[in-house]
């Protein structure tokens, strides 16, 4: 009795000591003695709103400083502080300085106030923001860590995200303005400055079922929403007509530019991508951007218009005429983004652009793979099910990434597709603010104020837990299952406020759907093996059998399904996101573009080799010979047998990268540039974009399962894979796969200058195979050097079989 009467004393102790460290700001009321209430408007309202819809209290507005029993919630200036008394003011000074967009936060204890002092209007909005991140709001309760004491300023001046109502994106079509309002809220309060909007017409269909209103109207609104937030507005505008130097041509893209710029309200900047899509020559986009921007600031006099380097087969030519144009200074200029398809590392753009001219982030926070920063090293089951664009928070690599070359620019304005990227948005948003800021921290600022300070930590910890998820061979991460088992536990005791709360939602459904898939996965291969032993086991008495035997085991993978319940839960899921915030995770259902979100419509493929084996044995049934078919099964199964003596690589496997030769770690080029990376998908001929990666390829036939997966260097980069332990007196010949979507024409060398294969077209066959020079060999070792054609978007290989001869 007596321990635990100890122990419930010991809990009241701990109780009121974590109690005593929190200031009660529960009826509390604001004093803002800022004479010019435009200044404050939307950030009290912000104040008030976001805090009753956490803990339904209302917080009054009072004309007069609150005495001391009551609580206070002090936003002023920092060129206004009269109204308040020394001893505020002290706390205030004892501040570090704060420079333009800033603002200071301390909690005075003794006098039961906190304040917020902006440096200007929007340092005010931001303080305000900071104070929703830390507070704790529970039902009729608000309460304030007393050791809150900041002084802070945005290391860059751009910040912010890509808002695009488009047809492609996987949510944003179906946002009502009041949904626009609320997400362009929540960026804010994590320090985002910038919306950046689309034109009605750009790579996309002009409309969607989800749709509702037009887009012109929608991005009037959008305009207008960040206009009363005091934020600025960038429009994403691709060249999107065919002729730029037709004066008839023109004179209609004008017309067009005249309804868009003068429909919205404000309009600070715009960004016109050099290309992905739109490409024009140098000499004829400076001179149509002139035009533009007469016609800009007709409507908006101080806008400035963007330019990127985006080119899908870049010339030196091209970027010589480009960067000409671009230190001519022209008046309307604003300065040059950083963006997906850019060849250029941008501490190259940096030495290229005169000083003076600002360079702009626009990095892709938001897909898989075929990206500007894909997942490194991924494997090809995700690839696979989850796709380039599934929900996919990676707050840590977002960081990496971010701090890898935020020093080159002067901020960024992500590029997204929809909500898939929701947590990444608001890392990114924070490393632009200060990047020494610990991913940890906003994580768990996001939690707190998205899901309550009841789960700040355990959402926290599963959305790092949903990142660790991704990395690494998926066979063998089992911590895959504890992610699951973490938002699992979560799930058990939470109200339903949390259960139907869209983010927690999205953490949920990735949680099921990778246990599900390495389940699968793991199932699967061992179907596979079955399958293959099967084949083994033929004879010239038994190859019927054993390849019924081969084929039903293969097929139970989908006549015997595993897991059913967790793959019910994520469609349940999908559906729930689909009602509450448009998210299309299928085509069929919720009217998704494929490729663009639709993860859950991959939910099923095979995840092993089978759709090959099942065609190989189709093959082979109708060969009428039982030695050929004999023949075709010892084929099948010793595919990749380079012989005696002989090297196999598949460089789409771990166990094959130690091969690929690399100077530059992903941590210092997440970008690719100055080093290789995976890719994913085989290939078909004629076509250059595949959105979802399948065992087919070529002319369309079925591919074995590692065609799917390779190394890759983009553009001018070699890439070299490397050889020793060779017999030095032997002669070798070499078999490679060349599969991969960008089908470039490429040369094959040695170290020693020793060609093996001149430039050629890739795309069409598969397979290829040549003799290696035995001087290239003659000391044990070897290296391999591919380069692709000047204008080609890289080199790829997949496969190498180094046989000796």
């Amino acid at each position: 009795m007596t321990k635990l009467y100890l122990a419930v004393c010991f809990l009241f102790i701990c109780s009121l000591s974590s109690y005593a460290n929190k200031l009660d700001l529960s009826s509390a009321q604001i004093f803002c003695p800022i004479r010019n209430k435009e200044i404050t408007k939307r950030s009290i309202e912000i104040l008030q709103q976001e805090v009753k819809k956490r803990s339904y209290l209302d917080l009054s507005v009072t004309s007069t400083l609150p005495s001391h029993e009551h609580a206070c919630i002090g936003i002023a200036l920092e060129s206004d502080l009269s109204a308040f008394p020394e001893i505020y003011k002290a706390a205030i000074r004892q501040l570090p300085t704060i420079s333009a967009e800033g603002f200071k936060l301390v909690v005075i204890k003794d006098k039961k106030t906190v304040l917020i002092v902006g440096k200007d209007a929007r340092g005010v909005l931001y303080g305000v923001g900071r104070l929703l991140r830390k507070l704790e709001m529970t039902p009729q309760q608000l309460m304030l860590p007393t050791d809150v004491s900041i002084a802070t300023s945005p290391r860059y001046s751009i910040r912010g995200h890509q808002l695009g109502y488009r047809p492609k994106t996987n949510a944003y079509d179906a946002f009502t303005v009041a949904q626009f309002d609320q997400y362009i809220r929540e960026l804010a309060l994590f320090g985002a400055n910038s919306i950046e909007i689309v034109p009605p017409r750009t790579d996309d269909d002009p409309t969607s079922r989800h749709m509702v209103m037009p887009s012109l109207q929608m991005i009037t609104e959008q305009a207008r929403i960040c206009k009363e937030y005091g934020l600025d507005v960038w429009m994403w505008y691709p060249n999107m007509g065919l002729n730029y130097t037709h004066p008839d041509s023109i004179q209609k893209e004008l017309q067009e530019r005249h309804e868009v710029f003068g429909a919205v309200s404000r309009l600070d900047h715009v960004f016109v991508p050099g290309g992905d899509p739109g490409e024009l020559e140098p000499d004829v986009l400076f001179a149509w951007l002139t035009k533009v921007a007469t016609v800009l600031h007709k409507y908006h006099p101080k806008a400035k218009i963007w330019v990127s380097p985006q080119v899908f087969r870049p010339t030196q030519k091209w970027f010589d005429a480009f960067f000409a144009h671009v230190n001519k200074s022209y008046p309307w200029f604003g300065g040059v983004v950083f963006g997906p398809w850019v060849k250029i590392p941008v501490h190259e753009i940096r030495r290229l652009a005169k000083p003076s001219i600002p360079i702009r982030h626009y990095p892709d926070i938001t897909h898989n793979y075929t990206a500007q920063y894909p997942i490194p090293y991924w494997d090809l089951a995700y690839s696979m099910t989850l796709g380039r664009e599934s929900i996919n928070p990676r707050p840590h690599d977002e960081k990496i990434i971010h701090n890898a070359l935020d020093q080159y620019g002067n901020g960024s304005i992500s590029y997204s597709e929809g909500t898939n990227d929701d947590v990444n948005k608001f890392v990114w948003s924070d490393q632009d603010w200060n990047p020494d800021t610990p991913v940890i921290e906003t994580l768990r600022d996001y939690a707190r104020l998205f899901f309550g300070p009841n789960y700040q930590e355990s959402i926290a910890q599963g959305i790092v837990a949903l990142e660790n998820n991704l990395k690494g061979p998926l066979v063998t991460n089992e911590g895959i299952y504890r992610t699951l088992t973490q938002w699992q536990t979560i799930e058990k005791s939470a109200p339903l406020s949390l259960l139907q709360n869209p983010r927690f939602q999205m953490g949920q459904i990735r949680a099921y759907y990778d246990a599900y898939t390495r389940r699968r996965l793991l199932y699967e291969n061992e179907l596979e093996q079955q399958a293959r032993d099967a084949l083994r086991m033929a004879s010239a008495t038994n190859i019927s059998a054993s390849l019924q035997e081969a084929k039903s085991t293969l097929q139970k993978a989908w006549t015997s399904p595993i897991w059913p319940n967790y793959r019910q839960k994520c469609f349940d899921l999908a559906d729930s996101l689909f009602k509450s915030i448009g998210a299309q995770l299928t085509v069929e259902k919720h009217g998704a573009v494929s490729g663009r979100g639709n993860f859950i419509d991959n939910i099923d493929i095979p995840l092993n080799d089978s759709p090959w084996l099942l065609d190989q044995i189709a093959q082979l049934e109708k060969l009428k010979s039982p030695s050929e078919q004999l023949q075709k099964i010892q084929e099948i199964l010793h595919r990749t047998d380079p012989g005696a003596g002989g090297f196999y690589d598949h460089f789409g496997s771990p166990e094959s990268w130690h091969r690929v030769v690399s100077d530059v770690s992903w941590e210092k080029d997440p970008g690719s540039l100055l080093s290789p990376r995976v890719s994913f998908g085989v290939g078909l001929a004629g076509e250059e974009w595949v959105d979802e990666i399948k065992a087919t390829g070529f002319k369309g036939q079925v591919t074995p399962r590692v065609w799917m997966k390779q190394v890759k260097t983009l553009y001018n980069l070699p890439l070299k894979i490397a050889y020793d332990e060779l017999d030095p007196r032997a002669a070798y010949k070499i078999k490679i796969s060349y599969t991969g979507r960008f089908q470039s024409r490429m040369k094959l060398t040695t170290d020693d200058g020793s060609v093996v294969h001149d430039f050629l077209q890739t795309g069409e066959q598969p397979i290829f195979e040549f003799e290696v020079p035995q001087k290239a060999t003659a000391d044990g070792k070897v290296t391999f050097v591919w380069n692709c054609g000047e204008g080609e978007r890289g080199s790829q290989v997949t496969e190498i079989w180094l046989m000796k001869k």
